[in-house]
């Protein structure tokens, strides 16, 4: 009870229904990347919005940091104690399935990648995949780097949360966070100053540069925690904080405007995903974080335009969003390589087709693979007690 004395004031925040405004912000997140993706490979004419659609990653890790911090805070606040078996066994029949099956389809077949070439399996066994990546040439399955991101957070947050607060105060919890986010920016600004800048010549990129930039500041996990941070940030005031937290979600509109607006500056910042100045590289990231946190926190108010009422499909989508960030790069070079008859004339018939087929094999690796590991855990450990009755948020990028 030391812990609740020492962080919270009010009454104890009440259990969350499903939110229809994260469904929603799912939903948005990995659409926003797969049109990203289709860019990339040419299904679609580039835009400003298949552009910035990695940034649909930050906000996929904002969700990730707001739902599970709630789920490590809230039996914290109760005074319960935290169970690390359940926790991670709840993750483990979450997150393992799907994702080795598409790990085995990639290396038990490699002519249906999308590039022939692909990092060590061992690297994806071990979801270090992030931090040894090489983009001297374009890699398969390349976008679970943020994957790995996810796993790694999963596995450090329940134990770094616990020793915080044996010895809880309010400045020692904000003191972490704020180094947290100093940590980012000093280890940005160094690569930045060491690593990038001398590539640059007259403002041009010089040899090296881009391979630099995605290998040292896009990728690595401690170049990228700005996202999760923000939603681990909102988790504690609504898990901490219930009085502030509801005077929050009474106007959720405004987190809504002020989190688009964040995230319409920092693609102004930002000017394109490999940024050739120090500001964008340094602190394009906590400014985008700053957006997704608010639109997160906006998205789990009942009473906002986002979560007032469950729009049609989103839920669905949303359900179906980690299988369809697993499988759509696969669907999208295959496509391209072996079947291109399928694809229409113009750029709306062909994206159209892709996506299609995209959504086809997610659901195929939902229903298949991920749901009935899902009914397995609640079979084996019952439904999560501290969950906020969401489904997955895994990143897509």
């Amino acid at each position: 009870m030391a812990i609740h004395r020492a962080l919270r004031g009010g009454p104890d925040p009440i259990r969350a229904p499903r939110m229809p405004g994260l469904d929603l912000l799912r939903a948005v997140a990995i659409v926003w990347v797969m049109l990203c993706h289709a860019g990339e490979f040419g299904l679609i004419t580039d835009n400003a919005v298949t552009l910035f659609g990695w940034m649909g990653v930050d906000l996929f890790f904002a969700l990730s940091g707001f739902l599970i911090g709630g789920q490590i805070f809230r039996p914290i606040v109760r005074g319960e104690r935290f169970d690390y078996g359940r926790f991670y066994l709840r993750r483990a029949l979450r997150t393992l399935p799907a994702y080795l099956a598409v790990v085995a389809v990639y290396f038990a077949w490699p002519g249906l990648r999308e590039w022939p070439d692909i990092q060590p399996l061992w690297q994806f066994l071990t979801f270090t995949e992030n931090l040894l990546i090489q983009v001297s040439v374009a890699r398969a399955f390349s976008h679970v780097w943020s994957l790995c991101v996810e796993e790694q957070f999963y596995l450090v947050l329940p134990f770094v949360a616990a020793l915080v607060l044996l010895r809880p105060t309010q400045w020692r919890v904000a003191g972490l966070c704020l180094l947290v986010l100093v940590g980012g920016i000093a280890l940005r600004s160094y690569v930045w100053l060491h690593d990038l800048a001398p590539r640059l010549h007259g403002g041009a990129i010089g040899h090296g540069y881009t391979r630099a930039y995605m290998e040292r500041i896009y990728y690595p996990t401690w170049s990228r925690l700005d996202g999760l941070l923000a939603g681990v940030v909102a988790a504690l005031l609504r898990a901490f904080r219930p009085r502030l937290w509801a005077a929050a979600m009474g106007r959720a509109n405004l987190l809504l405007a002020l989190g688009c607006a964040a995230v319409a500056a920092s693609t102004l910042l930002f000017g394109e995903l490999i940024p050739r100045s120090f500001l964008p590289t340094v602190f394009g990231y906590p400014l985008l974080a700053v957006g997704m946190g608010l639109l997160v926190s906006a998205g789990s108010s009942p009473h906002g335009l986002l979560g007032r009422r469950a729009l049609p499909g989103a839920g669905a989508v949303a359900a179906g969003a980690y299988s369809l960030y697993l499988s759509h790069k696969l669907v999208f070079g295959f496509v391209l390589a072996h079947a291109p008859h399928l694809l229409g004339p113009s750029p709306i018939v062909s994206a159209s087709v892709a996506f299609a087929l995209a959504g086809v094999v997610g659901a195929l690796l939902y229903w298949g693979v991920e749901r009935p590991f899902l009914k397995l855990r609640d079979r084996l450990d019952g439904p999560a007690r501290t969950s906020l009755a969401a489904p997955s948020v895994q990143p897509a990028e």
